[in-house]
């Protein structure tokens, strides 16, 4: 027993001569008188140049050093400079075997980084070039009992660290990009494993391109656990103002409050009660995730407050967006659950406001394939709210030539789409028509695009659209269907285009198909056929009666009278069928009965110039109008009266048609001709009557007596 305690005592011996070594050695030896031999070791070992042009001091208890004024030039350029830096550990921790870091700070530190025009850091030329680590020697398998101890919960405590007023400068010559970080503070105390301690960090960052300015203000609560898989924010509160370029001359405010937990081993996070602010407008969130890999499943809430887009544009000193109506974009709002299974996210109950348009349904998103789900119904929309005001002042016309035409669609991109979208709205208001109970149906897979259904209610008819995009080829084929049932179109024209030229109850099939991707090859390479009927219609600036009666009161030779012709044409049906033949619509089988009148017309019309060339005849075959020169005689039954429609249809469609007077001239040659062979044959007639008539008076004269029996021998051989 003696010997045990003759050798403890001699521990405690040595570890008593090692204390008081330290401290002679600490209160003995001046750190300052090796400056220049430190500095020419960090010369001889690397590339910097140290200047440590402050006192070196350090401490026992706690066990610290200290050091002032360092300055670090790299290939004599500035790297590094530190105003102080103090690192002080427990000393009795360590004796402890339980290291407790009593403080670390730093004051003043300024760090210079730049990237040369190859993509080289300076950082990286700090060794010698060529110079490699030595490689540790490979460490056999620890036993057991090493395993066991390495297993154990490290015993780590960080009493305070503070940073300030440091600085980093970096600037990259292969892109033009420079970023300053400056006035950066860091404070944070009691750091423990297992337990809360708290954060504040603050800090000014600047860019170059774009100009940018961030000022944040930081502060939470953080946490970890011993095995450094469990990690939690508590207390999140951030401020940040930014300002530059993005946002004109104005400083935008933007701020973050919430708790966040995460666990690596388990794969789980959580978002609890996160409010993100921009502005004016402010989301908030809930949200939980299981699984960090590509098949995560989350589930919670996300909701974004009524804000106005408007306000927010201004106050990012953006230029506004000028809308036909001024009050729209200024009560936007969103809301919905967040759920599904695993590698989908389902967006259920999902809310959408914009201005006084509701929007209800539900979305989803696949992770795997990016494939997209949408049903999604609204109450109403008036599009041509959200449109520019008209412009007062006429554009210039333009006149450069076109650059060369472009691709309609991306179709790399349409190939990658998957979509299945069913929308649907109870009133739309787009370019001034207004369609009711609208539905649309679209699915998207591999480059193939189908919309399945696009009907609706549209004055007092509605219509059914469908449409094939077979955008797989790089020649993508389109094909088209539509049906409309008894539009009105008077009332559907004049929203659409300000006339009023026809009316009545349009019923229409079409089917088109066609290929290409830009606008010129898709209207070059339409085929198809449009058949069309218009019931109990009129044409409402067209007085077609009026130019039957000018060619009838030509024919009779006289002049219209009357003053009050009206200026349309009623007509019982009028239909025809079109051949669609890239930019030519030929018709020839237009057909209308009108008052009077049969209406029948061939012609063709040409999108590319945007001209119409119709030719129409209007055969009489009745009375058409009271006006005494315009009397239908036995010379104008049946005479077709022509009527052209000439002329670019974009400018004047009322004043396309006219009588031809041309053409009716070699119908008056004619009628000319028809009524003198009726003369003629009338003068005949008359003539033949009147000898006849005096052939029976000479022999009933001569006759006498007999003339009773001559007179019937005469009509039997007259007879004959």
């Amino acid at each position: 027993m003696k010997a045990v305690r003759y050798i403890v005592l001699a521990i405690v011996g040595l570890i008593g001569l090692a204390l008081v070594a330290i401290a002679v050695a600490f209160f003995v030896i001046d750190p300052n008188t090796y400056k220049p031999q430190i500095e020419q070791v960090v010369e001889d070992r690397t590339n910097l140049k140290l200047d440590l042009a402050g006192d070196i001091s350090w401490s026992l208890i706690p066990l610290g050093l200290e050091l002032n004024d360092v300055d670090a030039t790299l290939d004599d350029e500035p790297f590094l400079k530190l105003q102080q830096m103090v690192a002080k550990v427990d000393f009795w921790s360590l004796i402890a075997m339980a290291p407790q870091v009593n403080t670390f700070a730093l004051d003043g530190l300024d760090a210079r980084l730049r990237v040369a025009e190859d993509g080289t850091g300076n950082w990286t030329r700090i060794m010698p070039e060529g110079e490699v680590a030595e490689q540790p020697p490979a460490e056999a398998e620890p036993p057991a009992a090493e395993e066991e101890a390495a297993q154990e919960p490290l015993n780590f405590n960080v009493e305070q660290i503070s940073i300030s007023d440091a600085q980093v400068h970096y600037d990259d010559l292969s892109t033009g990009q420079s970023l300053v970080l400056e006035n950066f503070t860091l404070n944070t105390r009691n750091i423990a494993l297992d337990q809360s301690f708290p954060l504040e960090l603050g800090f000014r960052l600047a860019t170059g391109q774009p100009e940018l300015t961030v000022v944040a203000d930081i502060s939470a609560s953080l946490s970890a656990n011993q095995a450094l898989d469990a990690f939690a924010i508590t207390g999140l509160d951030s401020a940040f103002d930014l300002s530059g370029e993005p946002f004109g001359d104005n400083t935008v405010k933007a701020g973050m409050t919430g708790n966040i937990n995460a666990n690596t081993t388990d794969e789980t996070a959580t978002i609890d009660n996160l409010k993100a602010t921009f502005s004016n407008l402010e989301l908030n969130t809930n949200l939980n995730v299981d699984g960090f890999g590509d098949q995560p499943k989350l589930s919670g809430d996300l909701k974004i407050d009524e804000f106005s887009l408007k306000k927010l544009l201004s106050n990012m000193g953006q230029p506004a967006v000028e809308t036909d109506d001024p009050d729209v974009l200024t009560a936007l709002a969103f809301a919905t659950d967040i759920g599904g299974p695993a590698g989908k996210v389902e967006l259920n109950n999902l809310n959408l406001r914009i201005d006084d348009s509701r929007f209800e349904g539900q979305a989803s998103y696949a992770l795997a394939n990016g494939a997209i789900g949408l049903d999604l119904q609204g109450d109403r929309f008036n599009a041509d709210r959200y449109l520019p005001p008209e412009s007062e002042e006429t554009a210039p016309a333009d006149t450069q030539e076109a650059g060369p035409e472009g691709d309609l669609l991306p179709l790399e991109t349409l190939r990658e789409l998957a979509l299945n979208i069913n929308l649907g709205l109870g009133e739309l208001i787009v370019s001034n028509l207004t369609i009711a109970d609208i539905k649309n149906r679209l699915t998207a897979d591999k480059g193939l695009i189908k919309i399945n259904e696009f009907s609706g209610k549209l004055y007092e008819g509605d219509f059914n659209a469908n449409a094939t995009l077979d955008a797989r080829s790089d020649n993508p084929e389109w094909t088209i269907a539509n049906k409309v049932q008894n539009v009105q179109t008077l009332p559907l024209l004049t929203d659409l285009a300000e006339t009023e030229l026809l009316a009545g109850g349009a019923n229409m099939n079409m089917d088109l198909n066609t290929q290409g991707n830009r606008i010129s090859a898709l209207r070059g390479n339409a085929k198809g056929e449009i058949n069309f009927n218009l019931a109990e219609g009129q044409f409402t600036q067209m007085n077609l009666t009026r130019m039957a009666c000018q060619g009838i009161a030509m024919a009779n030779g006289e002049s219209l009278t009357t003053d009050d012709w009206g200026t349309g044409t009623p007509f019982n049906d009028m239909k025809g069928t079109m051949k669609v033949d890239g930019n030519l619509l030929n018709n020839t089988e237009l057909v209308a009965a009108l008052s009077g009148m049969r209406l029948n017309g061939d012609g063709t019309v040409d999108l590319a110039t945007s001209m119409l060339d119709y030719e129409i005849g209007l055969r009489i075959v009745g009375e058409i109008h009271r006006d005494e020169a315009c009397r239908v005689s036995e010379y104008v039954e049946d005479v077709v009266i022509p009527v052209e429609c000439r002329g670019n249809f974009t400018e004047d469609p009322a004043g396309l048609c006219s009588f031809d007077g041309s053409r009716f001239r070699d119908t008056l040659k004619d009628i000319a001709a028809q009524a003198a062979r009726k003369k003629v044959d009338e003068e005949t007639e008359k003539a033949k009557e009147k000898v006849e008539e005096k052939a029976r008076e000479e022999i009933e004269k001569r006759l006498g007596d007999d003339k009773d029996k001559v007179k019937d021998a005469m009509k039997n051989l007259l007879g004959r």
